[in-house]
């Protein structure tokens, strides 16, 4: 079953959720601010995406932009900024959807047929 993790609020989330919908795609939703990625999650979920760590930061974000993020995150190690990402889900991109050996960070509707 694939794990779908966004922000209800979150307009893009909503998009990809209604892709999944229209789709009929099964999946367990989880709220990303009510449950937010542990370190453990975020440190498996970077390692099998294939992406880099500065993908998994929502730099459209309000925390993001008052952490100053923009110019720590070169400074910073891969175990700060996972520990960083695991504080709060906000700093979180999303959504993120999680499959048997994928894992899909932002809606990119390509992407996500691709793989699914």
């Amino acid at each position: 079953m694939l794990k779908f993790i966004c922000y209800p609020k979150c307009t893009t989330c909503q998009r990809a959720k209604k892709w999944l919908d229209d789709n009929g795609i099964e999946y367990d939703l989880r709220d990303i601010k009510l449950d937010k990625p542990t370190l453990d999650e975020l440190t498996e979920w970077h390692k099998i995406s294939g992406l880099t760590l500065k993908k998994f930061f929502n730099t459209s974000g309000l925390i993001y932009k008052s952490l100053d993020l923009k110019n720590k995150l070169p400074n910073m190690t891969e175990g700060e900024m996972l520990s960083l990402l695991s504080t709060d889900g906000m700093l979180v991109k999303r959504p993120i959807l999680v499959g048997d050996g994928f894992v899909l960070v932002g809606f990119k509707e390509e992407n996500w047929k691709e793989k699914i």
